[in-house]
């Protein structure tokens, strides 16, 4: 599993950042009609396949299978309709999201390529109806998911990052820090530098 885990909203920054090296990217489209999610999710595909990156669609797992996308991520109310059979039978890769304990246990019981646990710390990017998970919330997760890779995210700083791989994290989702920073694309090399340390 990567440990620099980029996350973007819009295909467009996902050109501007991935050639500085990020090998892991999820396309989390909001709001936007079927045409322009499937539109950005095939622009990505290309794009991703041309620089060595695994592109992770986000929520769109029907596109993702249409668009021959090799990885997706669903969050729980996704798991709900999502076709797993369909998935599996496609080659087709799946993280899944977690909060609490029921969730992960919901979560393992599908058999997903990764675990994604969070927020980690306080999140700017979305109002969350849960509190900050904290570095013990990461530990007690790593032993719980033995084996699968464990992927944290929220608030997650560069600053921050030490503490989180210490915790038991394979892999640091970021959002925030980057799409805020004054230089993304600096930004995005020095996580890179930082998850490579």
């Amino acid at each position: 599993m990567e440990r620099f885990y980029l996350i973007v909203g819009h295909v467009s920054q996902l050109e501007l950042l991935v050639p500085h090296g990020v090998r892991l990217v999820q396309l989390r489209i909001k709001d936007q009609p079927e045409t322009e999610v499937r539109r950005q999710i095939a622009r990505a595909r290309d794009f991703c396949a041309v620089h060595g990156a695994q592109l992770v669609v986000n929520d769109y797992w029907q596109a993702a299978l249409d668009l021959n996308c090799g990885f997706v991520h669903l969050g729980q109310e996704d798991m709900d309709s999502a076709d797993f059979t369909a998935l599996r039978r496609k080659g087709v890769r799946f993280g899944l999201s977690t909060h609490d304990e029921t969730e992960l246990e919901r979560a393992l019981s599908h058999g997903p390529d990764y675990v994604a646990l969070g927020p980690v710390y306080e999140t700017l990017l979305k109002q969350m109806k849960w509190a900050p998970q904290g570095l013990d919330r990461v530990r007690r997760w790593k032993q719980m998911v033995a084996d699968t890779p464990l992927v944290a995210i929220g608030g997650l700083t560069i600053d921050r990052l030490p503490g989180v791989f210490a915790a038991g994290a394979d892999s640091a989702a970021v959002v925030t820090d980057i799409q805020q920073a004054p230089d993304p694309e600096a930004q995005t090399r020095a996580w890179i530098k930082a998850c490579a340390a």
